[in-house]
């Protein structure tokens, strides 16, 4: 599984990552890992998943993170965090 997340502000993309496992874990534990991995590349508290983030990743495997995602204030627009492979 490859996940490629993005930081936006203004609609211009300030910061990219992706994250690749491999490992032989369910979906949520690889997603849920490796929205973790990119929190702390990104020197960020992890977000809350409220429903309409899950819906929305639910179906369309790609959500954004906003401010009301987050417990500390975010200095960007949006997190956007999206499945480009699956295994």
């Amino acid at each position: 599984m490859r996940i490629w997340a993005k930081i936006f502000k203004d609609t211009r993309l300030l910061r990219d990552t992706v994250v690749e496992d491999n490992s032989d874990e369910t979906r949520t534990h690889k997603v849920f890992r490796a929205l973790e991995s990119i929190c702390y590349e990104f020197d960020l508290g992890k977000p809350i998943w409220l429903d309409a983030t899950v819906k929305e990743f639910q179906r369309h495997a790609k959500t954004r993170f906003t401010q009301d995602n987050f417990i500390e204030h975010i200095d960007f627009d949006f997190l956007e965090f999206q499945v480009i492979e699956e295994d």
